[in-house]
């Protein structure tokens, strides 16, 4: 195998394919009161230079002194598949030069229990993309399914991923 460094970026590469070092993403929570606690990121902290970008978790209302309208980690590890999928879809119809009005996804996190244990089971995701023209359909549609192939959240869970896309076309009015 043929590797060789970029200097500029510090990336190794071989002939193929572009190897990435590790990424490390950080995740601060403390608990605030009840069954509830604020999650913040370093990174985005810094980055808006205020805590604008924490989150408000809890225990979902499912279980006993859970609480209603706040983020749990149920909703977080559906949303991340769901946002894995968008992110990756965004990244695959740029580089395939698929022309597309929109993107939005629907997601449904399914929590069970196996042997005696609970887990997320199932993530269903229901992304609907617009595009504007019939011919790019079948194409919109492998975009799609790469997409979910190759998204990495997704690929670390247990989890399965089932998606059932939809693909609308909608001329451009002149």
């Amino acid at each position: 195998m043929l590797l060789f460094t970029t200097e500029a970026v510090g990336l190794v590469y071989n002939i193929n394919y572009k190897i990435m070092d590790p990424h490390f993403y950080h995740v601060d929570i403390a608990w605030s009161s009840d069954r509830k606690g604020m999650m913040c990121s370093p990174e985005l902290n810094a980055a808006l230079e205020n805590k604008g970008s924490c989150i408000e978790v809890a225990t979902p209302p499912q279980f006993p002194k859970g609480m209603p309208g706040i983020w749990s980690p149920e909703h977080l590890f559906t949303a991340a598949v769901s946002s894995c999928l968008m992110t990756t879809f965004l990244s695959i119809a740029e580089n395939s030069k698929l022309e597309f009005q929109s993107f939005q996804c629907s997601s449904e996190g399914k929590l069970d229990q196996m042997d005696g244990k609970f887990m997320m089971t199932e993530v269903l995701l229901k992304p609907i993309v617009v595009i504007n023209n019939e011919k790019d359909r079948d194409r919109a549609l492998r975009v799609l399914q790469k997409s979910e192939s190759n998204c990495l959240i997704s690929n670390s869970v247990k989890a399965k991923v089932v998606m059932q896309p939809q693909i609308e076309v909608v001329a451009l009015t002149v």
